[in-house]
């Protein structure tokens, strides 16, 4: 995980109630094998930077291409990457220079005090939606999904109390955008978080999306580091006259494509809640891991807010909810597809570029019956 020795000793103190010494931990994991100075072999680093780069590599500067080697299980220095990716992608390293905009302040009490959902649909034109969901303390990802539909209010309250099963409890407020899609999501938080007399603060809030600046925030970067990548796939098959947006082309999209995107966007979340957030200007925000602020919030002298909920109540929501299935497209299309790859003798892609020759030969296939 790339953890700091001091969040190790706070973790172990903590969590398992082990009081040892700055030296002693050190002398511990050397004794265990464990070393910060083993890097891996450069020759090792440049081929998966190379590797990284004809994907969505090609869409991360050096400090998120450094925090991907770490999550790869690659040893390696910061400072190494920057001049690998100099040499490899001079040009990517030219386009990534860009201004900040300045935001006004923000502050949270701590881990699950509020969670910021919303969805993303710049993917949505070729068919797959994406929604997500931030802690706003430690900005840990709660979720991040991709699947068919934005607009289901029973599939988008899935999504939340899937994750509230997962973490066994739910955030004291949830803050979501106007519109239907979040109704069952206001209506179970509501429930399972009742609001008392002096309470001044509702357990559902709503606004407007440009409002919702941690999530937006996070789409922004999202798009940097992963989106982009697909939407310049999507849109070379649309200028090529390959995909006109229709059901059929929509279908064959989910049918090769979602698979592989959820996958980046695990990988995404994965990375993202374990890198380091750099310090704020705002003192009321703090700095450092997401993974670590979220589970170890008294070393930021806060604490977590999760509110307990009772099984009986889970029930009652999971009857009104909706949940993703297997099956990443329309019934029909997903039988068809199976039974040409089976014929055509095709295989399941491993990458976007295999997803795009599986998508080629599927809708010719398809096509050519239709006409006849």
């Amino acid at each position: 995980m790339g953890l700091k020795y001091t969040a190790i000793q706070s973790a172990l103190e903590i969590r398992h109630g082990y009081n040892i010494s700055l030296r002693h931990l050190k002398r511990r994991i050397a004794e265990l094998g464990g070393s910060r100075r083993t890097y891996t072999d450069l020759g090792v680093l440049v081929d998966f930077i190379r590797d990284q780069l004809q994907n969505l590599g090609q869409l991360h500067g050096y400090r998120w291409m450094f925090e991907k080697c770490c999550q790869h299980g690659l040893r390696v220095r910061k400072e190494d990457v920057r001049l690998i990716l100099r040499e490899l992608d001079p040009r990517g390293v030219t386009q990534r220079q860009a201004g900040r905009l300045r935001r006004r302040q923000y502050f949270s009490r701590g881990p699950n005090f509020i969670w910021h959902l919303d969805g993303y649909d710049k993917l949505k034109p070729y068919g797959i939606c994406i929604n997500g969901c931030i802690d706003g303390f430690s900005r840990k990802m709660i979720w991040l999904n991709a699947y068919t539909t934005n607009s289901d209010p029973r599939l988008i309250g899935g999504y939340y109390l899937e994750a509230v099963e997962r973490l066994q409890g739910c955030p004291r407020v949830v803050r979501g955008d106007l519109g239907t899609e979040n109704g069952r999501v206001a209506a179970f938080q509501r429930f399972l978080v009742p609001i008392q007399p002096d309470d001044t603060l509702n357990s559902y809030l709503e606004g407007a999306s440009t409002a919702n600046q941690r999530i937006e925030y996070w789409w922004g970067f999202l798009r940097r580091q992963c989106a982009e990548f697909w939407i310049a796939i999507f849109g070379e098959l649309k200028d090529n006259g390959h995909l006109d947006g229709g059901f059929l082309d929509k279908s064959l999209i989910q049918f090769c494509c979602m698979g592989l995107v959820q996958d980046e966007l695990d990988d995404t979340a994965q990375t993202w809640n374990a890198h380091t957030i750099r310090p704020s200007r705002n003192p009321n925000v703090p700095s450092g891991c997401p993974n670590i602020m979220y589970a170890l919030p008294e070393l930021y002298l806060v604490r977590d807010h999760l509110c307990p909920v009772q099984s009986e109540h889970l029930d009652v929501c999971r009857n009104e909810c909706r949940f993703r299935k297997p099956i990443p497209c329309d019934k029909d299309v997903y039988s068809v597809c199976i039974d040409f790859m089976v014929e055509l003798n095709l295989q399941l892609p491993g990458d976007p570029y295999q997803a795009v020759n599986l998508y080629m030969h599927l809708r010719e296939a398809i096509k050519s019956v239709l006409q006849m």
